[in-house]
């Protein structure tokens, strides 16, 4: 006969087991509602990174993937031997480090705007007109661009220039104008996006820290720097990590789609994403443009690494996002 210790063991276990089938049971449904998300990720960010291999090989599609040559790091050259190389990273690296300080900074002052509205239906109304350019397409706002700035019947020479007085201008043979341009649009089409994301962060503030700033004597100006800053301070360090890894990427719609591909703006619209898909249409290899988001993938995961480190040596681990 088993001991009386073997068999509390035993029942232990049955209860153990009979826990775990009912909490299975119990978050059934919730398991469903991920699965989908779960597919999603998996076919969108995880079996395309067998295709890696495709940046170290010179594809021959008779061959196939597997079959092809390998070729070691050649691939790789093609972006930092070429004579724009120092154009096309300067580009990217300017370009988001320009969309990420000041997209933070707008998506905030916005979001805490936003908050400032006691009217429902007026707030409402606000969160929606906010959100509407995030939703629409890069090729539409390219064209809303272009219907602006079109130098026969843009808006901007026929009406607003013509009213002023001056001559029009060649927008799409000026390189000057379009680092303004871009970071307009660019700010303009994504910033609706954070800022409800702020704003989600802010009604979940606990107004008991309010009420306490203002018998403490705080205006409205103390209790946005002393109350909401720091309360929004986890989300700005998770979204701007996030920026952070995507550094070395580009929206190809922006600086493709928007400029027109125009020649004259190269030097100014010219990015790494750009340039390699130039690189793929005129020269068809797929390895050259494997090797690019290859590169642009390691270097975004190590500047994430770096940023995480330096929030939790300045802030303290409890701001880091790992």
């Amino acid at each position: 006969m088993p001991s009386k210790s073997a068999a509390l063991e035993q029942e232990a276990k049955r209860r153990s087991s009979q826990k775990k089938r009912t909490r299975f049971w119990r978050y059934l449904p919730l398991y469903l509602m991920f699965l989908p998300g779960a597919l999603y990720l998996f076919m969108n960010n995880y079996a395309p990174m067998s295709g890696l291999i495709i940046a170290f090989k010179k594809v021959n599609w008779r061959k196939g993937i597997l079959g092809s040559d390998w070729v070691g790091l050649s691939n790789f050259t093609y972006l930092f031997k070429t004579k724009d190389a120092f154009n096309i990273t300067r580009n990217t690296l300017l370009y988001n480090i320009t969309f990420i300080v000041l997209g933070t900074v707008i998506a905030i002052t916005i979001a805490i705007l936003l908050n400032e509205i006691t009217h429902k239906l007026m707030k409402q109304f606000y969160q929606t007109v906010i959100l509407l350019p995030y939703l629409i397409s890069i090729v539409v706002v390219s064209y809303l661009v272009f219907a602006l700035l079109s130098s026969e019947t843009g808006f901007v020479n026929n009406t607003i220039l013509k009213a002023m007085g001056k001559e029009p201008i060649s927008w799409y043979t000026e390189p000057k104008y379009w680092p303004y341009i871009l970071v307009i649009v660019h700010i303009w089409k994504t910033f609706g996006y954070d800022c409800i994301l702020y704003y989600a962060t802010l009604v979940g503030i606990d107004h008991s820290y309010y009420e306490a700033a203002v018998i403490d004597g705080a205006n409205r100006w103390n209790q946005i720097v002393h109350v909401t800053l720091p309360s929004l301070l986890p989300t700005i360090i998770t979204l701007t990590l996030m920026s952070i890894g995507k550094i070395f990427y580009s929206d190809f719609g922006l600086f493709y789609q928007v400029p027109m591909d125009s020649g004259p703006l190269l030097d100014i619209t010219s990015t790494i994403d750009t340039y390699v898909y130039r690189g793929l249409i005129r020269l068809n290899d797929i390895g050259m443009s494997s090797a690019a988001g290859f590169y642009q993938s390691v270097v975004g995961f190590v500047l994430v690494l770096l940023a995480n480190w330096t929030v939790k040596k300045v802030g303290g681990e409890e701001n880091a996002l790992f």
